[in-house]
């Protein structure tokens, strides 16, 4: 017990220690009077959810350059409210530890930096000048009972979902010259700052799971690949193909169907899923594993 506490204490130390020598101001760190570059992409076009369609062949360059605009501000807008949630979990569980512990300490600053990423994801996408789409109403329903509803493992395995995937897009993002440099800037702060999440929330599974019954673990998996559906299938809001004169519901069956956008969400999961698989919350057959293929994270 006295070795396990160390390695906590050692982990979070550490994150600390991290946080205060590298972490960003976006009010600052970024020029939000600098216009857009002509003719430069606001996210990468092959990562984009008509990509590889006859409705993206349809589209002139300047109007698939619009699309990534309204595109990146849905992702953006989804980001920040899943962050919000996810401070709203991070609170619960401050509010039932030791305010003087480096745990409780470290989760106050993760608080600090989701405060500073959903701000600077509202700037971004004001800046963009699109709307802030959010999710659908009723991913909104569900993320009103998430904070109740996740605890423990399923809580840190949602967390990894809404953070993992988003960082290996952004990682590939930011040193893309295609891309408009305030959408690399922003990418770079959030890479660099969820790079420490992720490790904390790691750690805060591996434990929670450790001698967790059947039953639980079987609790765990379901709730964690409903919180998979609902964030990958939230990401693009239909109303997005409006800004390009293409029905809603028409863009969204062609994304969803289409096999390059599928292949985009599994490349994004690449480094979570076999993580999540070797943790046991990923089952090997059954409709909580169809789940997963559904949310486009584990191809079929």
């Amino acid at each position: 017990m006295t070795a396990t506490l160390d390695n906590d204490s050692h982990l979070v130390e550490r994150l600390l220690k991290s946080s205060a020598k590298q972490s960003y101001d976006p009010d600052v760190d970024i020029d939000w009077s600098a216009p857009a570059v002509p003719g430069l992409w606001f996210m990468q076009p092959e990562r984009m959810s008509l990509y590889g369609t006859a409705l993206w062949d349809q589209l002139t360059p300047e109007q698939q350059i619009e699309l990534s605009k309204h595109e990146i501000a849905s992702i953006a807008s989804v980001g920040l409210w899943f962050e919000i949630v996810l401070m709203q979990l991070l609170l619960k569980d401050v509010y039932r530890n030791d305010p003087t512990s480096a745990r409780t300490h470290y989760e106050l600053t993760e608080i600090a930096d989701e405060c500073r990423h959903s701000t600077m994801f509202g700037r971004a996408i004001g800046h963009f000048g699109a709307p802030a789409y959010g999710p659908r109403p009723a991913a909104r329903k569900i993320g009103n009972v998430v904070p109740n509803l996740l605890r423990g493992a399923s809580a840190y395995a949602a967390t990894l979902i809404g953070e993992e995937p988003v960082d290996r897009w952004q990682r590939d993002m930011m040193h893309d010259d295609r891309i408009q440099p305030v959408v690399r800037m922003v990418s770079r702060i959030h890479v660099v700052e969820e790079a420490r999440h992720v490790s904390f929330a790691r750690d805060e599974l591996e434990k929670s799971l450790q001698g967790i019954s059947k039953r639980a673990l079987k609790w765990h998996q379901y709730v964690v690949s409903q919180a998979a559906f609902v964030t990958m299938r939230s990401l693009v809001h239909p109303d997005v193909y409006k800004s390009v004169g293409i029905d809603p519901m028409v863009g969204r069956r062609a994304a969803l169907g289409n096999p390059n956008y599928q292949a985009s969400i599994a490349w994004m999961g690449e480094k979570m899923m076999p993580y999540l698989a070797e943790q046991g919350l990923i089952p090997t057959s059954g409709r909580i594993r169809e789940t997963w293929h559904d949310s486009f994270l584990l191809p079929r």
